[in-house]
């Protein structure tokens, strides 16, 4: 059956975003029982035990709508970072928030700044709003704040800064966000995605949440519950700027974006700092784990400052990843990224990274 229905124009130059591949998926294709996944840059120790206990709790009220405004959980965020409630909004993932910043804020005459190798996320929401999309190259693998500054003109709307960037790991300092800030002119909302951000180890990170508390209306900081307190599953992302910002992303959203467990997941999540230090020692251990056998291994990596590591394969990148996962170790091409000769290897338990760095290496050797 033919159909004459016809779909957006945006469509036509969409991408879709390709998940790491399930766990499922591998045992089923290939028979396999034993299987890990370091592709998606998920948290090895599980999910935070308060939050657990929380969900458990509210399982109970199930029937019911979630609260459409999330208001205990902006709260707890806001107390959490030390800002204002109305500073505060929630989604289903910082994917969540992605799609409606672009939906309140885009059009077909829009400019979109992002680098070259960075989430994709945001193009495909850039193209469903029919926005154009300027791509500025990387700087020694990191962001170029330079170049994304001189991209700027009258149509530019948004500029995606992804700090650590995913998929290098690289972070921009202090001192060249504020560089970079004093050339945005004010009809631009600039986004710092810091989805890793309580993951990085360097004094030289910037601090951006001054710029909503001094109330700057082109700022929009965005986080995640997935990385740092286990939560991917249940999809809980948020955004901090000044009310004028956020109102358009409100009226946007979904009616019941943020389910009854994500919310009362990350309320109990906040207030878990054991877990949230057990993840950061794990992670930064696993990190040097990785580095010391790369380098006996030979293989160049980029020092990361997330729960993932840049590793250069060569021109047998996708062979190897492919012949990984017939052996039931799952890892992130990083064809889409422009980044043909590399692999992202998240960070996993002591357990996960052996097994990964023996096939790896029984596969170099073959």
């Amino acid at each position: 059956m033919t159909t004459s229905i016809k779909h957006q124009r945006g469509v036509e130059a969409l991408r879709p975003y390709v998940p790491g591949t399930p766990i499922e998926e591998v045992q089923r294709k290939y028979g396999l029982r034993d299987v890990i996944k370091l592709a998606s840059n998920e948290n090895p120790l599980g999910a935070s035990p308060k939050a657990l206990a929380a969900m458990e709790k509210a399982l109970r009220g199930l029937n019911l709508y979630p609260d459409g405004q999330s208001y205990h959980l902006c709260r707890a965020i806001a107390d959490h970072l030390d800002v204002e409630p109305d500073q505060v909004a929630v989604g289903n993932g910082a994917d969540g928030i992605i799609m409606q910043t672009c939906l309140a804020y885009l059009d077909e005459d829009s400019e979109v700044i992002v680098s070259r190798t960075s989430f994709p996320v945001y193009d495909i929401y850039t193209h469903v709003m029919r926005a154009k999309l300027i791509k500025t190259p990387l700087k020694n693998f990191g962001l170029n704040l330079e170049a994304m500054a001189e991209a700027i003109n009258e149509q530019t709307k948004l500029i995606f800064v992804c700090n650590p960037n995913n998929p290098t790991g690289m972070i921009i300092t202090q001192s060249q966000v504020a560089a970079f800030m004093e050339r945005v002119p004010d009809h631009v909302l600039v986004i710092f995605d810091e989805a890793y951000c309580e993951l990085v180890d360097s004094d030289e990170y910037p601090d951006t949440l001054p710029y909503v508390r001094e109330r700057r209306g082109n700022v929009m900081v965005m986080r995640t519950f997935s990385k740092i307190y286990g939560l991917a599953g249940v999809r809980l992302g948020y955004a901090i700027a000044v009310p004028e910002v956020l109102a358009p992303l409100n009226r946007v959203k979904e009616p019941f974006a943020v389910n009854l467990l994500a919310q009362a997941a990350g309320i109990a999540a906040l207030e878990d700092e054991e877990f949230l230090q057990a993840t950061v020692k794990a992670n930064h251990e696993g990190r040097l784990h990785l580095y010391r056998e790369f380098n006996r291994l030979g293989l160049s990596y980029l020092e990361s400052h997330a729960n993932f590591v840049l590793v250069q394969i060569g021109p047998r990148a996708l062979e190897i990843q492919q012949q990984l996962l017939e052996r039931g170790v799952i890892v992130r091409p990083c064809t889409a990224y422009e980044l043909p000769d590399w692999l992202r290897i998240t960070v996993g338990s002591d357990a996960q990274n052996a097994r990964f760095i023996q096939t790896l290496e029984d596969l170099l050797q073959g």
